[in-house]
């Protein structure tokens, strides 16, 4: 028997085009599929009058978001509009009036993301947001249901197309951050401002996305570590090639146990030197890959394109159909899946350990490797492997170290008074550097 399921979009926009089209277009096969019948009966936009390349019957739209969450011929309210103030408001009063609600927006998960899920599983109705974090990417799905069964022990991966683009494009041409952003900007890889992307806050949206729903902690977006891409060298992703390395803006969450026994869970986004054999070094362009360690799975990772009008789409329509199914059980509460442990806490940047790159501008002078290796010791820091490119005595040249694991705190302490020596140039350059998966 089929059912008939109303659709409310808020935003007819890229993702909401995308929406409307596939619906459209495959009306027919979505209900010999599912057994549901879609059908968009209300649309919000700014201008009713615009011409969005889809053709909307008369009556479906309307310039007041609350003529869709109100409206009685609305099951379930797809918010697409972005931003997070105004949205928080509709989508609360959506599931106040009874409404499930699916949405793409990561920004607004990340800041309201606890109140939303509370409320929602108060009304009973259902929250879906899998478009939210790598748009057509199924990591939402499977964090929640595939994988439901396991303690989730890490998950971390490329969430940004526009930072992969750029750093793909700077490790094949050897080209700058600027000349590559201006490239990605033409071709509608990056917008006009790329802040968001660039400096790692869409990442870190979408961290703590992940990191609530993976490991049931709750996560202020002031506490997943975040640092972008627009100080990126072109000579550390050489040097980085000399190691065996790629250099990417990961999205890092990692479990361990505190010292009191509590979970405590790593969040931080920042460029990350990956080594060439691992599957995510081998993802380029605007792709996006996240890869999940379960106790019980193992290794598994998840690939594909990250943004965009259909990719995008697909994934607000999964949830739609999941949303669906369920809306009528009680099981239509507990759609989300997070908040599990809510006694555990983000760990401090400061007390995290890693590998790190370290460069730094040095006189070409003896004895200066000798200073710097003797401060690295006195904070514990044992060194793996030094690269030093040129002979130029009295000028500067670039000596390149990597270390074993060291805690964050001790090596941030040693950057500060090797910086000082009279040898040293410039202020050393430190990448993390990812060993695990």
């Amino acid at each position: 028997m089929t059912k008939t399921v109303r659709l409310g979009l808020l935003g007819l926009g890229t993702v909401g085009r995308g929406v409307y089209r596939i619906v459209d277009e495959n009306r027919e096969l979505i209900e010999r599929r599912t057994g549901v019948r879609l059908e968009v009966t209300r649309a919000a936009v700014r201008d009713p009058d615009k011409d969005r390349g889809v053709a909307v019957p008369a009556g479906v739209l309307t310039d007041d978001p609350r003529q869709v969450v109100a409206a009685p011929d609305v099951d379930i309210v797809v918010e697409l509009v972005g931003g997070s103030d105004a949205a928080r408001s509709w989508v609360l009063e959506a599931v106040d009036a009874g409404k499930h609600v699916v949405t793409a927006n990561k920004a607004l998960l990340a800041e309201h993301g606890d109140e939303i899920r509370r409320r929602a599983a108060e009304a009973g109705v259902a929250l879906g947001y899998e478009a939210s974090v790598a748009g057509g990417v199924p990591v939402i799905k499977t964090l929640r249901e595939s994988l439901a069964a396991n303690r989730v022990l890490s998950v971390y991966g490329i969430v940004n197309g526009t930072c992969n683009y750029i750093l793909t494009r700077m490790r094949e041409d050897g080209s700058a951050f600027d000349a590559v952003l201006a490239d990605a900007q033409a071709a509608g890889y990056a917008e006009a401002d790329p802040s968001f992307d660039v400096d790692g806050v869409d990442s870190a949206h979408k961290l703590a996305i992940l990191v609530n729903l993976a490991f049931g902690v709750p996560v202020a977006i002031d506490d997943v570590h975040t640092e972008g891409i627009a100080g990126v060298n072109p000579s550390d992703i050489e040097f980085g090639r000399e190691f065996g390395y790629t250099l990417k803006l990961l999205a890092i969450a990692k479990a361990a146990a505190g010292p009191d026994g509590r979970l405590e869970v790593e969040a931080r986004v920042h460029p990350t030197l990956v080594a060439d054999d691992r599957p995510i070094a081998q993802v380029g362009g605007v792709y996006n890959a996240v890869q999940i360690v379960g106790d019980s799975v193992g290794d598994l990772m998840l690939y594909g394109r990250g943004a965009g009008e259909r990719p995008t789409a697909s994934a607000v329509l999964g949830d739609i159909l999941d949303v669906a199914r369920i809306a009528d059980s009680d099981a239509a509460a507990a759609y989300d899946g997070g908040g599990a442990a809510p006694d555990g806490r983000i760990r401090p940047i400061a007390e995290v350990s890693s590998l790190y790159y370290i460069r730094f501008t040095v006189e070409d002078k003896p004895g200066v490797l000798s200073q710097i290796s003797g401060i690295l010791g006195r904070y514990d820091i044992s060194i793996e492997s030094v690269i030093q490119k040129g002979r130029d005595a009295g000028k500067t040249v670039p000596l390149v170290i990597t270390t074993h694991r060291a805690r964050e705190r001790d090596m941030q302490d040693a950057l500060v008074e090797i910086d000082r020596l009279p040898s040293v140039a410039e202020p050393g350059v430190l990448i993390r550097v990812e060993d695990d998966g």
